[in-house]
């Protein structure tokens, strides 16, 4: 929700005399939240305007993409597949440039193949080339670049980045930063504004002009409160400043995500890799590496027989010191996230992680950023979040008209009223005072702008009362 809901904030900046006593905590709080609700809803309402924008764009860029790149991704099905071996040599062999990163086998019946070329002259750095294999024949069905552990294609990466930080790389990431910074305090500032009117007035009437604006915009900010509380936490768990402090606090937790161990020896006990050993199978790249003896259909078996199910992807060794890992990468529900490291030389799997034994933080971290991004329930999950996103939108734009019809956009309201703040009894202040400096400094991009606000209330309310005894004088 954004821009003040309540129409008592519109009078002339000469009513700023200290305010009655408070009758209780509550009747001294509402002008703060009110002024701070108007505040954010007016300056940060554009970032997460165009957040909610790129957001909505985003959840339709899965579907897009699998109309945009039909001919790359889906294949007639055959009756037998070729060996991933020989899949990963055609790929070789229509693109010899770079170096094999990861190898993601068919998931499905009719899906490609994905094989993962890094080092790729054109290619950025930090994609990787997909080369599409029909795994039936090794025809090569085209090469796109891909980004991410979700497999995002050129559409779905373009749209990500807008949406991430507008094509302008880190400095951009402090749009959307700042943006999930404050959508849960305007979203909870509109909440208890919206219910004490409620309890004041039971209801709101009026069908035309402000009062249905106001109506609208406070009904539909109820119902989308919970998906916008979760939009601003799960969005600041991979923000730049609020992100890192949230993970410094996972690590302190020990609830930080693990990972397999891929140096060879430095893992868990070996487990013998059933049914791995015939042939000691060379992949199309080991024969590169004198240390790599097992190749990529052994390990696939092996992984198998390890009960990683589809989708996986399969990442060869860095280097001598480095196993095979095989990872599931399944982020819809469930989830499938299970690893497995594999001894290249002897098919040996040296450690195993199960996602049923990731700490309690890392899995609700995992789930909130799957479902933030649209792939934990699929469909639905991009049906709801277009919903929110729609419904943010409708949000901002309803708080500006109710601004613009209050003073055609260029009234700020009433600062807030001389000694508001002394008005506060103590276990009020302090708890809150604690609160927000934590906050601050946890999250910067809630914590300045805040400073911000507050200073220019002061600076609007010592203006309105040097203007008090220029009208007295005026009028007199």
């Amino acid at each position: 929700m954004s821009v003040s809901t309540d129409p008592s904030a519109q009078p002339t900046p000469s009513t700023t005399s200290a305010p009655p006593p408070a009758s209780s905590p509550w009747s001294a709080l509402r002008p703060l939240i009110l002024r701070l609700h108007f505040y954010a809803g007016v300056f940060v309402a554009p970032f997460l305007l165009v957040a909610a924008f790129t957001g909505l764009l985003y959840a339709g860029s899965f579907q897009a993409e699998k109309i945009v790149y039909d001919h790359e991704l889906r294949v007639p099905v055959g009756k037998s597949e070729l060996s991933i071996s020989k899949q990963v040599a055609a790929a070789r062999q229509a693109r010899p440039e770079g170096t094999l990163s990861a190898v993601r086998p068919s998931p499905e019946p009719g899906a490609t193949t994905r094989v993962l070329l890094s080092g790729v002259p054109g290619v950025d750095p930090d994609h990787t080339l997909a080369v599409f294999v029909n795994p039936y024949n090794g025809e090569v069905r085209g090469a796109l670049e891909q980004y991410g552990s979700t497999g995002a294609l050129p559409l779905r990466t373009w749209i990500d980045d807008l949406h991430r930080d507008l094509h302008l790389g880190e400095s951009g990431r402090l749009y959307s930063e700042l943006a999930a910074s404050w959508l849960w305090v305007i979203t909870g500032g509109g909440l208890v504004l919206w219910f004490s009117r409620r309890r004041a007035r039971r209801t709101i009437r009026g069908t035309s002009g402000r009062r249905r604006t106001l109506g609208l915009h406070g009904s539909v900010g109820v119902w989308a409160a919970a998906g916008l509380f979760f939009l601003s936490a799960t969005g600041l768990t991979w923000s730049t400043y609020a992100g890192t402090s949230i993970s410094d606090l996972r690590d302190a937790l020990g609830q930080a995500t693990p990972s397999v161990t891929a140096t060879v020896g430095a893992g868990h006990e070996g487990h013998a890799a059933t049914g791995s050993m015939p042939g000691m199978d060379m992949g199309p790249e080991a024969a590169d590496s004198a240390h790599v003896k097992v190749g990529l259909d052994a390990v696939l078996e092996t992984a198998r027989d390890q009960g990683l199910s589809n989708p996986v992807e399969i990442v060869p060794p860095a280097d001598t010191a480095s196993a095979y890992v095989v990872k599931q990468i399944q982020r819809s529900w469930p989830e499938k996230q299970d690893a497995i490291a594999i001894d290249p030389t002897s098919g040996v799997v040296t450690d195993t992680l199960r996602f049923e034994d990731y700490p309690l933080l890392a899995k609700l971290t995992r789930w909130g950023i799957d479902a933030h991004t649209g792939n934990l329930f699929g469909l639905a999950n991009q049906i709801a979040l277009a919903a929110l996103a729609l419904a943010l939108i409708l949000l901002i734009l309803w708080g500006y008209r109710m601004w613009w019809l209050r003073g055609r956009g260029t009234s700020f309201g009433r600062p807030i009223p001389r000694g508001a703040l002394r008005a506060l009894p103590w276990y009020v202040t302090v708890p809150a005072a604690l609160l927000i400096a934590a906050l601050g400094s946890y999250v910067p991009l809630l914590g300045i702008p805040l400073l911000a606000f507050f200073a220019v209330d002061l600076v609007l309310g010592e203006v309105a009362r040097w203007d008090q005894p220029r009208e007295k004088t005026n009028s007199g």
